[in-house]
């Protein structure tokens, strides 16, 4: 090899390295970018969740569902969002979904650890101590929005449609059984019905939202304020598509 060879060849990959370098710098900075511009590493912090409002945390989950079905979630370092968010938590909403395991929510939002909380329990319906999570995660812990989210093709929703009973999931089924007389639908009233089977699961979400009012009286004054929203969604487990209600 000449002199004058290497002296390009060393060049050549001087030029290389640094535009690899580059590559990965612009990289991690979008990474870095979430939250409609709010730019945080690992975990959220009090200061960025009060420059959102509720509308925006909703948008923000959309767009996280949106890169969920799109398959373009982002790269999370759990582990970092963990060491983060030790010390203290800051989320910006808190839901009520389904056990389903199908459904896990911070999953197919694109969420990170510390953003939201999580009440999950068969047939997504509300009781006296999932309402004071809420409203410990609203009024002491400053979440901002309440989701109420079903899903298709809903077993507790089958349930309650076959009147099925099993020790303590009696007392549960009982408590969606209203979302079934409720539900307006002129086909086959069926839990082999999938088309009813969601419609009855939709009601419910409807239902729970309006017993989350009425059995919170903390919750609807923060609500009537504007402090949070309350608000559903229905997760497609078909197509990976959440469909929300506001």
């Amino acid at each position: 090899m000449t002199v004058q060879h290497e002296h390009c060849q060393r060049s050549l990959d001087r030029r290389t390295f640094l535009s690899s370098s580059f590559a990965m710098t612009t990289l991690a900075a979008v990474g870095a970018v979430t939250l409609s511009g709010i730019a945080y590493a690992d975990a959220l912090t009090s200061a960025q969740r009060e420059k959102l409002t509720p509308d925006d945390i909703l948008t923000l989950m959309k767009k996280g569902n949106k890169r969920f079905n799109s398959g373009k979630r982002e790269d999370h370092n759990y582990l970092a969002q963990q060491r983060a968010s030790a010390s203290g938590q800051h989320p910006m909403a808190v839901l009520l979904s389904c056990i389903d395991s199908r459904a896990p929510a911070e999953t197919i939002m694109d969420l990170r650890i510390g953003d939201i909380f999580n009440s999950r329990v068969a047939g997504n319906i509300a009781n006296p101590d999932i309402l004071g999570g809420m409203e410990f995660a609203c009024k002491l812990s400053g979440a901002k929005v309440i989701l109420v989210m079903g899903h298709t093709s809903c077993g507790a929703i089958k349930g309650a449609i076959d009147n099925a009973e099993l020790g303590n999931l009696t007392g549960l089924l009982a408590k969606i059984k209203p979302a079934v007389a409720a539900t307006n639908y002129s086909g086959e009233r069926s839990s082999k019905n999938y088309a009813f089977v969601d419609a009855v699961a939709r009601k419910n979400v409807a239902l729970t939202i309006a017993n989350i009012r009425k059995d919170s009286p903390v919750l609807a004054g923060m609500e009537s304020s504007g402090a949070v929203k309350i608000t559903g969604a229905m997760y497609h487990l078909a197509t990976g598509v959440i469909d929300f209600f506001a």
